[in-house]
């Protein structure tokens, strides 16, 4: 059995973008633009620093997977890959964090 990923939820997350809006959550989000994506994120994130607060490991585990499924729906809707995510992600470690900031 493969083990899931990053990836493999960006497929499904495609694929369930090509399904009618009545009937995909996904396609119901993005169909309803970024600014309805964006806000949900929020949402998820908020509810998972609440549960890192509150040193709720069960609800942070829940709304850790939340907060990605919605970064990846939000990356959907602006074409940008994980791929594309993990590239930024290995040029930054390619120096260390401090001298990476920096630079910015």
């Amino acid at each position: 059995m493969t083990q899931f990923n990053l990836t493999n939820l960006e497929a499904i997350i495609a694929d369930r973008a090509e399904a009618s809006p009545d009937v995909s959550w996904t396609a119901k989000l993005l169909s309803k633009g970024t600014s309805k994506i964006a806000k949900k994120f929020g949402e998820e994130a908020v509810e998972a620093v609440i549960a890192a607060v509150e040193n709720d490991k069960p609800e942070l585990i829940k709304e850790a997977a939340d907060v990605l499924f919605h970064l990846l729906v939000l990356l959907k809707a602006h074409d940008i890959s994980v791929a594309d995510v993990m590239g930024e992600l290995e040029r930054r470690t390619s120096q260390s964090g401090l001298m990476e900031k920096a630079g910015r």
